[in-house]
């Protein structure tokens, strides 16, 4: 989760040189992920919205994690600073749209909240959108709430366009699911 009303900080541009993007190694922290995780969803929970991200397990994190692609930003410190999962489209399931052959997915994006704004997260979201073009999807999707108006403002704002509602059992809340053509992308 990205905040787009976050200015962003000069210092933290900078410092976007030194975020190292890699696939998530199994030596890797889960418990540090699920932090990350918890850190970044916390203002949609205080809105209410019970994405699974806001409380998950560390179990949960890894089995989420192995679903797919999982990549993750590290700080020059070491820190996890940012996360996103890449599903390819033989991986992508779950309503009418995600269940078509040629929709590739993401999901589990978080940014930690003093990173938010920083474009830490347009790099993340750039990493899985060349992925999709990279496996030969035609477009990639990804859900969240449809009261986190500011997250659907975003998304909007990167080209992806609403395409359906589910309401998933483990939310409170109806999510929408956005679409976006992957550019590059040859349709098999």
């Amino acid at each position: 989760m990205v905040d787009a009303r976050r200015p962003r900080a000069p210092a933290a541009i900078a410092a976007l040189d030194g975020i190292k993007v890699r696939k998530l190694h199994a030596a890797d922290s889960v418990p540090e992920l699920t932090r990350l995780l918890h850190r970044a969803y916390a203002r949609l929970a205080s809105m209410g919205l019970r994405y699974m991200a806001t409380d998950q397990s560390d179990a949960v994190t890894r089995e989420r994690a192995a679903s797919g692609e999982c990549w993750v930003a590290i700080a020059g410190t070491g820190t996890l600073v940012g996360t996103i999962l890449f599903k390819r489209a033989a991986q992508t399931s779950g309503s009418p749209w995600l269940n078509q052959p040629q929709v590739a997915s993401l999901a589990q994006f978080a940014v930690i909240p003093e990173w938010q704004g920083t474009g830490l997260g347009a790099r993340l979201m750039a990493l899985a959108e060349r992925r999709a073009a990279e496996t030969g999807a035609v477009e990639i999707a990804l859900d969240t709430a449809e009261p986190a108006e500011h997250l659907v403002a975003l998304y909007r704002r990167r080209g992806y366009r609403l395409v359906e509602h589910v309401q998933w059992g483990h939310t409170n809340y109806r999510s929408v699911i956005m679409s976006k053509a992957v550019h590059g992308a040859s349709a098999a």
